[in-house]
């Protein structure tokens, strides 16, 4: 996904504030936060939190959201720090603020790391130790397991490290309850498993830029159409994935059936993604899926939390 660089201007008297001290506008180190990013990542984190049994006071529950939403774009901060280097040799990344040169490395690691410990400490103080623990290994993953080891050493990077973005409702429920349980990783399992053919169909259609950048990406590896193969089974995968919750008693029938359109739709892109070989059909179909893999992973966890908030209507009524 590209981050916005759009520059952010307060100008007072003639004079531009725009700018830290140290270099680079606040738009530039909003962008080290990857935003387009966090928004997915925040949504997800607000529905295990909505969702998790127990309940939590609305002002503990802010707190956590915005601690998680601080630490994952502490990582995509300190991610921006690292892969400088090849975010500029690729035309999706190289307009990011430190290969630009708007901001400078050791400014874009500072800024990751004083985010990093502080949303961590803070979502163990003010809410539970479990949460933040498992904030500070998400934030650790992404960071170090996936950007520093698999990202550029392995094609299942994407598969592996995808974990890292398949925390957040994790977290929030932990945030909530203390405790993780086969509910909350089922949620896990969900993202983890969207994780490969989100990233593998943007690949299909941006594999000059990988091979430039000398990233394995599965196209790059394996080619296209092993490439293809690998996105049709995570697809076929995902539809008992995404059923999951209603399996183990905790969502509805509203969900079953959501879940089950949205997940089939998800398997048909896919599809079409490995039987459209040739040429501008075959990107269409991978920028068809990259497109739809998004409004699903939103849909899906949205029904949850619609599902999940209806069923509690009543009773607030009664109340």
């Amino acid at each position: 996904m590209s981050d916005s660089s759009i520059d952010i201007e307060v100008c007072a008297g003639g004079s531009s504030f725009g700018n830290f001290a140290a270099g680079g506008s606040v738009a530039d180190y909003f962008a080290l936060l990857k935003p387009r990013v966090m928004s997915l990542v925040v949504f997800t984190a607000f529905v295990g939190v909505v969702v998790a049994p127990g309940g939590i006071h609305p002002w503990l529950g802010a707190i956590a959201l915005l601690c998680i939403a601080v630490g994952a774009g502490a990582s995509g901060a300190l991610n921006m720090w690292y892969d400088a280097d090849i975010d500029r040799l690729m035309r999706r990344t190289a307009s990011r603020p430190v290969p630009a040169g708007r901001v400078q490395p050791g400014e874009a690691l500072s800024f990751g790391m004083m985010l990093s410990v502080g949303s961590v400490l803070m979502l163990g103080v003010l809410v539970n130790w479990a949460a933040a623990g498992l904030l500070a290994f998400t934030i650790f993953f992404y960071a170090v397991i996936y950007t520093m080891w698999l990202k550029r050493s392995t094609p299942q990077n994407i598969v592996i490290g995808g974990a890292a973005g398949a925390f957040p409702p994790v977290v929030g429920w932990a945030s909530v309850t203390g405790s993780v349980d086969l509910v909350s990783l089922s949620l896990f399992l969900i993202i983890f498993m969207w994780t490969p053919p989100h990233f593998w169909a943007l690949a299909l259609f941006r594999t000059s830029d990988y091979q430039r950048a000398g990233i394995p990406m599965m196209p790059v590896v394996a080619g296209p159409d092993e490439t293809r193969r690998q996105i049709l089974i995570y697809a076929l995968a995902i539809v008992p994935v995404t059923l999951s919750p209603f399996l183990l008693g905790f969502a509805g029938w509203f969900y079953l059936v959501a879940g089950l359109a949205l997940s089939t739709a998800f398997a048909w892109f896919a599809w079409r993604v490995y039987v459209d070989r040739e040429g501008g059909v075959a990107e269409r179909s991978a920028r068809k899926l990259f497109g739809y893999s998004i409004v699903f992973l939103f849909s899906v966890f949205a029904v949850l939390l619609i599902e999940h908030v209806a069923s509690r209507l009543p009773v607030a009524f009664a109340g």
